[in-house]
């Protein structure tokens, strides 16, 4: 009897635990979605709703006007979207490979540079050399203006990705790799068909990292390519046009012909949507990998 009410109060314990923590977890969840459900119900309220009422999770004028303003030239968004979906797969790509490769090499105990190499790297996380000589050279020495690669260029390589790689990859024993020479194996056969199959939580982490940076820039692009673009990343895209919706807003009010039906706020959040939907929709397919990635090397034994 004693036997069976001490089982009887430790799977009461139990469910009480799993109880108190899935509903931890579902509120954290909860709270993790309410912004982008916010986002989501002002994008569709009219603006002058907003300037009432303020953001509400669910829209009390409803309207698609601000994404009627957004997709107003089908052509340019899906051109910006082609542009910014070219420019992610190419640089996450090739930017996978080079951080792999340039990893794998630094933590090689042969390779005679590799601490003089991982100082030059780790240094260009403390200083560079400004945006003016950055210009410069992409304008000047490198003719890159009005260019993709002005864009593609700068994103391959990362310093912080590249010390993660490294890290993740002194994880696998050298022996590895020893065993492989021996058996006549090069060193690219090794990386290839050794190193890679066993940094998939590593490619995945970091591949999500340059896809992220590619999907969000700007910034180059903004200062490379000008208008003589015809299509230019999709950032920039939602960018010009909350700017000058912005302008068109601001002129009316200076010459007293107030704009209150201006969607300004709710295509600021249909801009958000536009530009974070895809993202969304394809991290569940790497959340594994990435939290995995994140936690193996971290703490050593």
């Amino acid at each position: 009897m004693e036997q069976i009410s001490r089982s009887i109060r430790s799977s009461a314990s139990e469910r009480l635990v799993r109880f108190v923590g899935y509903g931890f977890i579902g509120a954290f969840a909860l709270a993790c979605v309410m912004p982008f459900v916010l986002v989501l119900g002002t994008s569709l309220t009219s603006e002058r709703s907003i300037q009432s009422n303020g953001f509400n999770f669910w829209p009390k004028d409803f309207t698609v006007f601000a994404y009627r303003i957004v997709f107003e030239n089908p052509k340019l968004v899906i051109g910006a979207y082609f542009v910014t979906i070219a420019l992610t797969v190419l640089g996450t790509a090739i930017g996978l490979f080079l951080v792999a490769m340039t990893g794998y090499a630094l933590q090689r105990p042969d390779f005679p540079y590799r601490n003089r190499i991982s100082f030059y790297i780790y240094f260009t996380t403390l200083f560079s050399g400004g945006l003016v000589p950055f210009y410069l050279l992409m304008t000047q020495y490198l003719s890159l203006k009005n260019n993709y690669l002005s864009v593609l260029l700068p994103g391959l390589l990362t310093p912080f990705l590249i010390i993660m790689m490294k890290a993740f990859v002194q994880s696998i024993p050298h022996a590895i790799t020893e065993s492989a020479k021996i058996d006549g194996a090069g060193d690219f056969t090794i990386f290839r068909r050794l190193i890679l199959p066993m940094t998939t939580p590593a490619l995945a982490t970091i591949g999500l990292f340059i896809a992220l940076g590619y999907w969000n820039e700007w910034y180059n692009a903004m200062l490379f390519l000008t208008s003589d673009v015809e299509y230019r990343p999709l950032q920039l895209f939602l960018y010009n046009v909350i700017t000058r919706a912005d302008f068109i807003r601001n002129s009316s009010a200076a010459s007293n012909v107030p704009l209150r039906d201006m969607p300004l706020e709710s295509m600021k959040m249909a801009t958000a949507i536009v530009a974070t939907g895809p993202v969304i929709l394809f991290y569940p397919f790497v959340q594994r990998y990435f939290i995995k990635g994140l936690t193996v090397g971290a703490v050593k034994g």
